[in-house]
């Protein structure tokens, strides 16, 4: 009996694979595409319910759009800068900032790969917070509108992922784990490898380079930090005591679903653990005890919304004081 399951040979990154230029259209983008375009859908919801309702200032759709607009063009520029200056170690980013918006590597165009999430958290953060100042809007207001979109959004994303092949998860004998084809392949002839293919029922004896069942993190963490915490916030929404309180409840949220998934995750191997046994072997979960840069961010934030919350709290407490 096989304990892993190979990946679907039908799916591919390219939404017309071996089409000339048509091959560029890949569902990693559609994904993302579809994720805003929901968003936007929820964020009008929301608006039309009466959330961004203010005594002086009527709400237009192109408050809605600019609003957007500007948090998911921050969201990406944050996403880009993340990526290259906290998880590539080449330190080439740090030497020529100008490549970080560069597409193109040895005179070929190859797009802007490798986004991060905590840094798209901040760019975007810092985006809707420019748009509030200058139209003179509450932050914590329409940020919560916000966040009643984001997770919804997010479930594409990590599909998306899924779909490249990206992303994967650490090795795993569970009978979901999967094969994907460009994951790390390892020797055969290494000890703890055959004891791992052995142990799923995997015949290695004629493979030279072994490619092992990874966890689908992928898909954990499009239900999890998707559909499950979207759920809790889009029930909060008419519940919350004050403003800013649904931004706090995703932000802590998301960064204690995240923590608890990154032990699934493969770190970077460049990169390792930066707390705990950073000798450790990072494609196998041998210690709770070793974190990543992951679960470093994702404790940050958490420790962020809960300082965060205290002090709206206490604010909104006060002003209904008076």
């Amino acid at each position: 009996m096989f304990l892993y399951i190979n990946y679907p040979s039908w799916i591919h990154p390219e939404i017309f694979p071996g089409v000339k230029f048509l091959g560029l259209l890949r569902w990693y983008g559609l994904m993302y595409a579809v994720a805003f375009g929901i968003a936007y859908f929820i964020l009008r919801k929301v608006a039309n319910e009466g959330a961004l309702d203010s005594d002086n200032y009527k709400i237009t759709e192109d408050d809605l759009f600019g609003f957007l607009a500007t948090g998911i063009l921050w969201l990406l520029i944050g996403a880009r800068v993340g990526s290259t200056l906290i998880y590539d170690t080449s330190g080439t980013y740090w030497r020529k900032p100008w490549l970080i918006f560069w597409p193109f590597q040895n005179g070929h165009f190859t797009g802007f790969t490798g986004m991060s999430y905590h840094g798209g958290f901040i760019g975007g953060l810092l985006g809707m917070i420019i748009w509030c100042k200058r139209h003179k809007q509450s932050p914590a207001k329409w940020i919560d509108a916000m966040v009643c979109a984001i997770p919804l959004g997010y479930i594409f994303g990590r599909i998306g992922n899924f779909m490249n092949g990206e992303l994967y998860g650490r090795i795993t004998s569970m009978p979901w784990g999967i094969v994907f084809p460009g994951a790390e392949k390892f020797s055969s002839s290494l000890p703890w490898v055959q004891a791992f293919a052995e142990k799923i029922g995997m015949d290695i004896s004629s493979i030279r380079m072994v490619n092992l069942p990874r966890h689908p993190s992928q898909l954990y963490e499009s239900f999890f930090e998707g559909l499950v915490l979207w759920l809790v916030i889009w029930f909060c929404r008419k519940h919350k005591k004050f403003d800013g309180m649904l931004a706090c409840i995703y932000t802590g949220g998301y960064g204690f679903v995240r923590f608890f998934i990154e032990y699934f995750r493969e770190p970077d191997a460049d990169l390792g653990f930066r707390i705990g046994d950073k000798t450790a072997n990072v494609y196998e979960n041998v210690s709770l005890l070793n974190f990543s840069t992951g679960q470093i961010l994702c404790f940050l934030m958490i420790v962020g919304s809960i300082t965060v919350a205290s002090i709206l709290a206490v604010k909104a407490k006060k002003q209904n004081k008076k």
